[in-house]
């Protein structure tokens, strides 16, 4: 396991069941990873939108802060980036 790995992991261990995490670009992306069984929280993109999930089918159009391809979970919500940041 790598540095970035360990952080992540470790960051992963702080959050709760139903808390709403900002995923910022780089790193933090990886915490979804590392969640412990039955810790579910939702994820926010800083893009402009909350309910990320796992990655299915790629869509071009839909992808995370740093550009990278993701999936979102039934009931997710797309909005401006000045929203998500505000």
């Amino acid at each position: 396991m790598n540095s970035k790995e360990i952080i992540a992991r470790r960051i992963a261990q702080e959050l709760k069941d139903g808390d709403v995490v900002n995923l910022g670009i780089g790193l933090p992306t990886m915490i979804a990873n590392y969640l412990p069984k039955g810790v579910n929280i939702m994820l926010q993109s800083e893009n402009g939108f909350i309910g990320l999930g796992p990655l299915k089918d790629v869509d071009p159009d839909l992808v995370n802060a740093g550009g990278q391809p993701v999936g979102v979970v039934p009931g997710a919500a797309m909005f401006d980036s000045c929203t998500s940041l505000c």
